[in-house]
């Protein structure tokens, strides 16, 4: 496992188990076996609704929390009482802290979310704080008018989506950044397809899932891939050892699109499924 360290001075594992859409048993059984894979982190959110299947799953692990890095969101709903929404969050998560508590979308009164954070992360219900999907300029406002940094901004990213240009901002701040559906979505299957993206995987003996998740990481970019199978939670971990080359690297840096999925106008669909991403 490698981990980043992050503006606070704690250090991240920047490969985690991402929850988004898993319930009931399912969940459960994702994240204990995920868990037992060798995962430390795990990311959830309230607007998923599975926290309480996330701790379970954590405690049937029979891994230390002590040993693990835990994530989860408050829901833009929520951020006029964001202080009952991380209480809550503990209770459903059966932890007396958690690692990493993020603002889940730019929406609705996030000024005020964001001060009640900065006072549970001073007394230790929170250890770290961030945000999710916001854009530049909302992220340099926030940081402009605020005491904390936020440690991490969790954005859609991928070999299609790679955010180039958030990411200047990002390293200009010193925050972390944070991808969600570091695989794809509805263009997963494309993706997997790209030419060069099988070449390597033949190169390395790796399946094209791990060349696009090792991308990221080489990068310095966290990951959360999902899954519910057994042997994709496993592959998807497995991607320390190995090292593409800067060459390597550069190519699949030219396969940007620029464009992300979530939300696109084009998929009026997703944008009713990006808002409890």
């Amino acid at each position: 496992m490698e981990y980043l360290t992050l503006n606070n001075g704690i250090k991240m594992p920047v490969m985690g188990f991402g929850t988004f859409m898993l319930n009931g048993q399912a969940c459960i059984d994702s994240v204990s076996y995920a868990i037992k894979s060798g995962y430390r982190m795990i990311d959830t959110a309230e607007a998923y609704g599975n926290e309480r299947e996330v701790g379970i799953g954590i405690r049937q692990s029979g891994i230390s929390r002590d040993e693990l890095f835990l994530v989860s969101k408050v829901n833009f709903k929520s951020y006029e009482n964001a202080e009952a929404s991380v209480m809550k969050s503990l209770e459903n998560l059966q932890t007396d802290y958690i690692d990493l508590m993020l603002l889940h979308w730019p929406f609705a009164n996030y000024y005020a979310a964001w001060r009640v954070l900065e006072k549970l992360c001073q007394n230790g219900k929170i250890k770290s704080i961030g945000v999710s999907n916001f854009e530049s300029d909302q992220l340099l406002d926030l940081i402009a008018y605020n005491k904390v940094v936020p440690v991490v901004n969790q954005i859609e990213t991928n070999l299609y989506c790679q955010r180039t240009n958030e990411r200047e901002w990002l390293d200009k701040k010193n925050v972390a950044h944070m991808a969600y559906a570091p695989l794809g979505q509805g263009n997963r299957n494309e993706m997997f397809t790209e030419p060069f993206v099988i070449s390597l995987s033949q190169k390395y003996n790796k399946k094209p899932a791990q060349i696009l998740l090792r991308f990221l990481t080489q990068k310095g970019i966290i990951v959360i891939p999902r899954s519910t199978k057994p042997e994709h939670i496993l592959d998807n971990f497995e991607i320390f050892d190995f090292t593409l080359t800067e060459d390597e690297i550069n190519v699949l840096n030219s396969l940007d699109r620029k464009e992300p999925l979530i939300g696109k106008p084009e998929t009026p669909e997703l944008v009713e499924f990006s808002l409890t991403w």
